[in-house]
């Protein structure tokens, strides 16, 4: 059977035969899978040999572990660790809760620091390569309480070796996590952050943490309270471990959907450590995508943070050159929430060619993915042109890299949900302040678009009213925001004469007019100021003269918001001048006063609202909206693609 030992015999000889030279004989060829064979066997043999013995033995050491003397119980532990080291024997022991039991008891009974480390490496061998019965047994048996227990031992070893062992129950074992979590072993983990600098143990530690936090708001807050988010940063400015910048940012990612959390990790910098991570080149691309979600997560609370003109430069240049989808969305995501009213970031992304990148990733995007970085890059283009020194730069740039024809589609109320819808209209809102966007804006028919989308809101709205429901809320987006948002931007468009006529041929005056009774004061502020922007057409004034108005708008006049007294005055006015032998009101108030209130108005309020990328997907308001509507006028007919109802787009998973 054994080639080799023919050999020895001499009962094969080598043929030195010229002819044979160099062919090996088939027996020579067999010779070494035989041998492979040969050692298969005696392994086998010895494997099962190691594990009855093993068997047998056990009930002998379960007495031994219990021995009165300490250096019997001290060498039977000795020996099961050389047992627990082989595989065979190994799979034996874990057969036994009986001899896992026995050494547990040993972890909570003695305080002999080497029983400790030596039982607790045997459990940490038990438990290793995902060894179900092991795990289950150190489980049923209350090995969670003895193992937290040890993560305060003075003696290192002792420390990972529970640590480890902790970390493989979490692993495979879900019913581990309660448990650890309610013996305190959350707290603990925590505290050795800071205790040890030995970075595969911290990479341990944190992993752990990562499996108790994830979707466990109780143990986040724990960790937030133990002062786990100081540490995370300090270990991601200090370590350049893949390792464990990659368990790191992975436990940041979780906690930064817990609102205590998330502030905190901002105010000791994680934004700042976090888009460091994110230019290193030498972070694989995990990491940096985790970078991207964690970062996403944040940046709803970073919109004062300073120092972050190189996170954006970077993620304009993740805009520009990453094909990768989630890459792109995340980017996007962050710089609308990072250019949300911070003047600094706005000038930045400007500077950095922010417009024509965004645009352009916006024209790459594909149906399947138009809502995901639509509405995000509609929201960075609708902060940056609004509200700071360089606004104007940017609603010309918006046109000057072919953005309108762009932004127009996304009008479309069959196409786009209602978030993107409301980006939109405050994006073009913010582009018809600037009289060169007017003529252009108008012949990509903006107009009957936002027309057809106010009717739409406010039969929405209507609908709600007359079923009881305090306020038309689809896709998360109020109706009454949207009806305020069309009327601001028909508002600035009316600037334009021509645009004036295309509004009127609408007939959007008697739709306005309805507005008036609408108790909530900022649809009244923009249908006012709509309505004195087109009274400056003669035409409008008398139409607007045939809606009967003039009481609403005195008393509005008395609006304790002085832009609704200012538009309501200027509507007035236009209406006394347009009645010979009537100009009391004329005569009794300075036209440039009342003027220059408009002018002033136009530019009143902002447009900045941020969209928090993460578990919710608030905008940034600052009164809610009552939602009675007392006009009694009928409403318009104006045709309206119909919408389907769409479930809300999922940003992203909340803890991946």
């Amino acid at each position: 059977m054994f080639p080799e030992s023919l050999e020895d015999y001499g009962i094969i000889r080598q043929n030195t035969s010229s002819s044979n030279l160099g062919r090996p004989s088939a027996v020579q060829r067999l010779a070494q899978p035989t041998q492979q064979l040969k050692s298969a066997i005696i392994n086998l043999i010895n494997y099962q040999e190691d594990a009855d013995v093993t068997i047998r033995a056990i009930p002998e050491l379960i007495k031994l572990l219990s021995d009165e003397d300490r250096i019997v119980v001290a060498k039977t532990l000795k020996l099961i660790d050389q047992l627990a080291s082989k595989d065979a024997s190994r799979m034996a022991l874990t057969s036994s809760q009986a001899l896992i039991s026995s050494l547990i008891n040993i972890l909570l009974n003695s305080n002999d620091p080497d029983f400790h480390n030596t039982a607790a490496k045997i459990l940490c061998n038990l438990s290793a390569n995902n060894n179900k019965p092991a795990l289950y047994a150190i489980l049923k048996c209350g090995g969670i309480p003895a193992l937290i227990k040890l993560l305060s031992s003075p003696i290192e070893s002792v420390v990972f070796y529970a640590a480890t062992t902790l970390h493989n129950l979490l692993m495979y074992e879900p019913a581990s996590k309660a448990q650890v979590h309610h013996y305190n072993g959350t707290r603990k983990m925590v505290e050795l952050l800071s205790q040890n600098n030995n970075q595969k143990f911290l990479a341990i530690l944190l992993d752990s943490l990562h499996i108790l936090a994830f979707n466990n708001s109780e143990v986040k807050l724990v960790i937030q309270t133990s002062g786990c988010p100081k540490e995370l940063i300090r270990i991601m400015s200090s370590s350049n471990y893949q390792k464990l910048i990659w368990t790191c940012v992975r436990l940041m990612k979780v906690l930064s959907v817990c609102p205590e959390n998330k502030r905190e990790l901002v105010t000791e910098g994680g934004m700042q450590v976090l888009s460091t991570h994110l230019q290193d080149p030498n972070n694989d691309e995990r990491i940096v995508y985790n970078c991207l979600l964690t970062l996403r997560n944040l940046s709803d609370c970073a919109i004062r943070e300073d120092n972050l003109e190189g996170l954006i430069k970077k993620l304009i240049d993740i805009l520009n050159n990453s094909g990768d989808i989630n890459f792109t969305t995340c980017s996007a995501g962050i710089l609308s929430n990072l250019t949300c009213n911070n003047d600094l970031n706005k000038m930045k992304f400007v500077e950095y060619n922010g417009i024509e990148i965004m645009l352009r990733t916006m024209l790459q995007a594909g149906n399947e993915n138009k809502e995901d970085i639509c509405e995000p890059a509609v929201c960075s283009l609708r902060h940056v042109t609004n509200r700071h020194p360089q606004a104007q730069v940017a609603q010309e740039a918006v046109r000057y890299y072919y953005g309108l024809p762009v932004i127009a589609p996304l009008l479309q109320s069959d196409q786009s949900r209602w978030p993107l819808l409301k980006a939109t209209i405050g994006l073009i809102r913010n582009l018809a302040l600037s009289d060169n966007n007017l003529a252009p804006l108008r012949e990509l028919g903006i107009i009957p678009r936002l027309v057809q989308l106010l009717i739409k809101a406010i039969n929405s709205h209507q609908q709600a009213q007359q079923q009881g429901i305090e306020s038309a809320i689809i896709d998360d987006v109020p109706m009454e925001e949207i009806i305020e948002g069309t009327v601001g931007a028909l508002h600035q468009l009316g600037r334009d004469p021509h645009n004036g006529i295309v509004i009127r041929e609408l007939k959007c005056i008697p739709v306005l007019v309805q507005l008036l009774y609408m108790p909530w004061e900022g649809i009244q502020r923009v249908a006012c100021g709509c309505l004195s922007e087109l009274a400056n057409d003669r035409i409008n004034i008398d139409l607007i003269d045939n809606e009967r108005i003039t009481d609403r708008l005195t008393e509005l006049l008395r609006s304790k918001d002085p832009a609704i007294s200012t538009y309501a005055a200027a509507v007035l006015y236009r209406l006394s001048e347009n009645k010979p032998g009537n100009d009391n009101f004329a005569m009794n108030n300075d036209p440039s006063l009342i003027y220059g209130g408009v002018e002033h108005h136009r530019m009143l309020g902002s447009n900045d609202q941020y969209v928090a990328y993460n578990t919710i997907d608030p905008y940034e308001l600052e009164m809610q909206h009552p939602a009675n509507f007392n006009g009694n006028s009928q409403l318009i007919d104006v045709p309206i693609n119909s919408h389907q109802n769409q479930s809300p787009a999922q940003w992203f998973d909340t803890d991946l």
